[in-house]
């Protein structure tokens, strides 16, 4: 009797193992959706907890949910004071949750994949090139993609050594600071490594009262912060080619970067020095926010706002004291984001440099996109049109729906739903004053801001459909 119960029980782990395989081979980036929605609906209900809170009560649903999708999408909104309202209990939670979602959700399945078959078979490798280079997600992966196949188990190692390399390094830079600043040893290292987290993860929260009040000019902490959300901004893929080519023997093995990191390194420093120049500009007589700093503070304060646009959240000026010119520009650097497969959201500034190449290339009469000696294949286009239009429908939706539940004006909506789309945490603390309704709006806008785009619609499609037959051409007028 008891062989029989355990030949039953064995059977029963096995199919559950060959339902859990089938599925992450039949639809890899479904199954990375589900366990992503599988993480917050667990992170929500153990913030539901009462001794998750400081008072010892339950928080509310709505306060929870959005805390959790803010945590593992890495945004850094929220509805309450994250200095004061949770536990250590749910601070820890809250940091788990934000590695979490740092690490990401396709690298997340692609590990999950690989301890459920044993093995990293062709589809958990092409999701994990897909997180390396989403615009090739549920596509054929070639030679040309950021990472080959043969480098995945590379590339998740990488992942995991970076975290805990970077973030241990930051941790370490920051705990004196604090220190100095008169937090005791043990609260200056729990504090700091919070921190480094935050800004690794370009999640954004502070668990410090005041938040970053105390050290709106302090260039020592601050240059550290934003070298970790830079960092993070970029991307795995592209600090593992950056490892490779510095440290790895790059000179030697690899001789040239890819054209993912080459893109991603040269666009992103476009839009911080195109930001930095910005906000200096337009902030430059406005004595709210910088008009009272020297030139030298001036322009440290508006560069670190300009990497903070990343992604990372960590801001020194209230929005709500800025131009209204300057906000705009800070919608449009949050909407671009930072690099793909990286802690940051938005289109992500390949999805940008691919449609500016492509502008530039029918101006000139090219057939072709190029950039850095590389050909881009038309079918990379065609994906970053679609995350465009998606990721833009996303944001006018989720910003009428605000404006009508408060009757807010549009700079200041458009501001925190971008932010939230972007995944980017700078907030014009609107989120706190918003119905319940509306953030429940503004937390799925962060979850679809943080599972992207691409990702989203290879879940929906069951398969790929293919046609056996071609329609006639013809052109309309555009234009």
């Amino acid at each position: 009797m008891g062989a029989s119960v355990v030949r039953q029980r064995r059977s029963a782990a096995l199919s559950r193992k060959s339902w859990v395989g089938a599925m992450i081979h039949s639809s890899p980036a479904r199954f990375a959706l589900l366990v992503f929605t599988a993480l917050i609906l667990l992170w929500t209900a153990l913030l539901s907890l009462p001794f998750a809170s400081a008072d010892g009560k339950m928080t509310p649903l709505v306060d929870a949910l959005f805390t959790a999708v803010s945590a593992i999408c890495v945004t850094g909104l929220s509805t309450l004071d994250m200095s004061t309202h949770w536990s250590l209990f749910g601070e820890i939670v809250v940091l788990a949750g934000l590695q979490i979602g740092g690490i990401g959700v396709l690298t997340l399945a692609s590990i999950l994949g690989l301890t459920v078959t044993r093995r990293l078979g062709l589809r958990q490798r092409l999701l994990a090139a897909g997180d390396t280079n989403p615009m090739r997600m549920g596509r054929d992966v070639s030679e040309s993609q950021a990472v080959g196949l043969g480098e995945i188990g590379g590339l998740l190692g990488a992942v995991a050594l970076s975290v805990v390399v970077i973030e241990g390094v930051l941790t370490l830079l920051i705990t004196p600071r604090l220190m100095v600043a008169g937090y005791d040893f043990w609260h200056a290292l729990w504090n700091g490594f919070y921190l480094a987290a935050s800004a690794f993860t370009n999640t954004g929260f502070v668990p410090l009262s005041g938040g970053l009040d105390h050290f709106d000019t302090d260039v020592y902490l601050l240059s550290i912060l934003a070298i970790g959300v830079f960092l993070g901004a970029i991307g795995f893929p592209v600090i593992f080619a950056l490892y490779r080519y510095v440290i790895g023997g790059g000179w030697r093995v690899h001789k040239r970067l890819g054209l993912h990191a080459k893109l991603t390194l040269t666009t992103t420093i476009i839009f911080v020095i195109f930001g930095w120049l910005a906000i200096a500009a337009l902030e430059w007589n406005n004595q709210a926010t910088l008009g009272n700093q020297n030139f030298w503070q001036t322009m440290f304060s508006s560069v670190y706002m300009s990497i903070m646009t990343r992604s990372g959240g960590l801001g020194i000026i209230d929005p709500l004291d800025m131009n209204g010119s300057t906000l705009l520009v800070m919608d449009m650097l949050m909407f671009v984001g930072g690099g793909s497969a990286s802690t940051a959201g938005g289109i992500k500034v390949t999805t940008i440099a691919v449609l500016f190449l492509a502008a530039y290339a029918e101006a000139r009469g090219y057939k072709d996109v190029q950039a850095f000696g590389r050909s881009i294949p038309n079918e990379v286009l065609r994906v970053s049109v679609s995350i465009l239009i998606w990721g833009a429908t996303i944001v006018l939706a989720a910003t009428v729906a605000i404006m009508h539940m408060t009757g807010e004006s549009l700079d200041i909506v458009l501001f925190e739903v971008i932010s939230a789309f972007g995944t980017c945490g700078l907030s014009s603390n609107l989120s706190a004053d918003l119905p319940d309704a509306g953030k429940y709006v503004l937390a799925a806008t962060m979850w679809a801001g943080r599972v992207g785009t691409v990702t989203l619609a290879a879940a929906i499609a069951a398969t790929s459909r293919s046609r056996l037959f071609r329609l006639p051409e013809e052109r309309p007028i555009v234009g």
